[in-house]
């Protein structure tokens, strides 16, 4: 069933609002595809802060023009659908990567992060990178180390000078008593 150029607009409107709140978007080719395996796909983005759609490649292309990214003709061939990761870049691609695991009809075309092209092998990568939160939690560990060793270097000097003191108070104690 054809679209008018009313539905067509809003489609390309909607492409670039989740275009705009994504931090990284991916395309995928999913010829072959079952809906129950897309449905699970979904499912699994949605978990994971995203969006997966099917999205018609003429109305993307316009869609991803109009939000400064540029995209390979190749990239928009066959059967194209599009993961929006709008919180964790990592996690999302993890997720899909999880989702579409023994689907061999699943095939990232090309992904963007920001207004950077990421390559499949880029796509695969990202998704070995971990999660947000323990990215977080490794860079505060690394900037409170030192904050640490120096609290601690700062302390050895009297806790020495205590233990020479209770040396001291437990060697003359029992001669006294």
């Amino acid at each position: 069933m054809a679209k008018s150029k009313q539905e067509k607009e809003a489609l390309v409107a909607q492409y670039q609002q989740w275009l705009d709140q994504s931090q990284a978007i991916v395309l995928v080719e999913y010829t072959g595809v079952t809906m129950k395996n897309l449905d699970a796909i979904r499912a699994k983005a949605r978990e994971a802060g995203g969006e997966f759609h099917i999205v018609k490649n003429t109305l993307v292309k316009l869609a991803l023009e109009k939000s400064g990214l540029t995209i390979p003709e190749n990239a928009l061939e066959k059967s194209t659908a599009i993961g929006f990761a709008f919180n964790d870049p990592a996690s999302f691609v993890k997720a899909l990567q999880e989702a579409t695991k023994g689907l061999e009809a699943i095939k990232v075309k090309v992904g963007f992060m920001g207004l950077e092209m990421l390559s499949a092998a880029q796509v695969k990568a990202l998704a070995d990178l971990p999660p947000l939160p323990v990215v977080q939690a490794q860079l505060l560990g690394v900037l409170q180390a030192p904050a640490s060793k120096l609290v601690r270097l700062l302390a050895e000097p009297g806790r020495q000078v205590a233990s020479v003191l209770k040396a001291y108070s437990d060697k003359t104690a029992p001669a006294a008593a």
